[in-house]
């Protein structure tokens, strides 16, 4: 059975989604969703100790070469996500999607072009891209 497709989740959310149909009521599902991605990483880190977190000043170079900016800069982050706290991510990660997929049908915006116009911009900007 292969993955469905950006189209067909955002279909069928929007068969599911009943209760939440007010583009406020799922504006504020959708922050609090992405407030449970940051907390279940947060968790990851304090509770579980999987990944550690050890952030200062990035060092940046005065080099332009991409390959010596990605050596110099870090994640801060340490160790690997256990397969427990991936399991909760995964989770949270997916009820964010879900009510990032209602906001686009209420918006009448097609995911996946969302997505194919995001690619476009990196491809075509490259490192300008960079936020």
């Amino acid at each position: 059975m292969s993955a469905p497709t950006l189209n067909q989740f955002q279909q069928q959310v929007s068969e599911l989604l009943l209760r939440h149909r007010s583009v406020l009521d799922v504006l504020s599902k959708y922050g609090q969703t992405g407030a449970s991605v940051n907390r279940a990483v947060a968790k990851a880190v304090t509770e579980c100790g999987c990944i550690e977190v050890n952030a200062r000043k990035q060092q940046y170079s005065e080099d332009p070469e991409l390959e010596d900016a990605k050596a110099l800069l870090e994640t801060h982050m340490e160790g690997h996500v256990c397969e427990h706290c991936r399991d909760v991510l995964k989770a949270e990660l997916g009820r964010n999607l879900f009510y990032m997929s209602a906001l686009c049908n209420l918006l009448e915006i097609n995911l996946d072009e969302v997505v194919a116009k995001e690619s476009d911009k990196c491809s075509t900007l490259g490192l300008f891209n960079l936020t």
